[in-house]
């Protein structure tokens, strides 16, 4: 209800469906890191009462008038995005994740997941593959689409050296999406007891983040670097990492400000962008690759209810690797 407090049972009228819109019954809701980000306002922008939720899964109990993509009862999921203008440049160009009213396309607004239904625009619900759990395809409509869409972005594969700096729920994603694509994949982590399981996972190396001598074994050997952490690198050891022309793209939200020594930017034509989610397109193959490739996020379900315990375990970093709630069918959402 507001910054600062826990979450609380919150009732509300359903918002009225505008033409495009369909209604869907959630099923599932995953807790994504941004979600307890967006909480505490740490953006700036959080809008209270605050209903969070944006990795949804559930099936479609209502559409809007003029709704052609979808019917009732389809069994789909949502990601962070609910809508896009369809106008500015960046949506006319088909990369609507970048639409000029971003603050407004989130699944939060006007309420998000953590709910019993929520309302989205037809383009942004995606039917899912049959056969794939509702828990696997919530993880994988945000997560999954966040780092999958740089490896297709820089058309990672067989030749590929990438390297995925963090083992958390965006890091474990992105190496079993790298190992799919046929990529040589080393792993870079602060904790030496995630190697088995990063190995499990497709990892054909797996160095510790503060292990100097390690680190100057990979010394211009990398593509590709994936930061999927909220960790302080050593941001020159990393970009010395790369080979010439290669790219190390942000995922996730670095906790300080990136230093390096630029003058290596130019001598070895290195890159250094971020990747925000991906555009529709990306995301239906991506849910393909996924089902193809039996991609399958490490989840841990927890009732609804729950949701505040699930958050504290969240944030101490206890999760391994995304939670996922599960609403009671027998009870009204929170």
């Amino acid at each position: 209800m507001a910054k600062g407090q826990t979450l609380e049972r919150f009732s509300y009228e359903p918002p009225k469906l505008k033409d495009h819109e369909v209604r869907v019954s959630a099923t599932h809701c995953g807790i994504c890191y941004s979600d307890l980000q967006a909480i505490d306002d740490d953006y700036g922008i959080t809008k209270y009462p605050f209903v969070p939720g944006h990795e949804i899964v559930g099936s479609v109990t209502e559409v809007g008038p003029a709704v052609t993509l979808l019917r009732e009862s389809v069994r789909v999921g949502i990601g962070w995005q609910a809508r896009s203008c369809g106008r500015c440049e960046d949506c006319l160009r088909g990369d609507d994740q970048l639409c000029k009213e971003v603050e407004d396309n989130g699944m939060w607004t006007p309420y998000g997941g953590f709910a019993s239904s929520v309302a989205v625009d037809e383009r942004f619900a995606f039917p899912l593959p049959d056969g794939m759990p509702s828990e696997d395809a919530a993880v994988l409509l945000c997560a999954g689409l966040a780092t999958y869409s740089p490896l297709r972005a820089y058309k990672a594969g067989p030749s590929t050296k990438v390297g995925v700096l963090g083992v958390g729920g965006l890091g474990h994603l992105a190496i079993q999406f790298a190992h799919a694509l046929g990529c040589e994949v080393t792993v870079l982590s602060s904790s030496p007891d995630k190697e088995e399981r990063a190995r499990a996972f497709g990892a054909d190396h797996f160095l510790l983040a503060g292990d100097t001598a390690a680190l100057k074994k990979l010394v211009r050997s990398l593509d590709l670097i994936l930061y999927t952490s909220h960790s302080v690198p050593d941001w020159t050891r990393v970009v010395n990492s790369l080979r010439n022309n290669g790219h190390l793209v942000l995922i996730g939200f670095p906790p300080t400000d990136v230093t390096f020594d630029a003058e290596e930017l130019v001598v070895h034509q290195y890159s250094i962008t971020g990747s925000f989610l991906g555009n529709r397109a990306t995301m239906r193959e991506m849910l393909s690759v996924a089902q193809a490739k039996q991609i399958k996020p490490w989840v841990e379900l927890m009732p609804m209810a729950q949701v505040n315990e699930a958050i504290q375990r969240l944030k101490e970093n206890k999760a391994r690797y995304r939670i996922v709630l599960v609403n009671e069918t027998d009870r009204e959402g929170v």
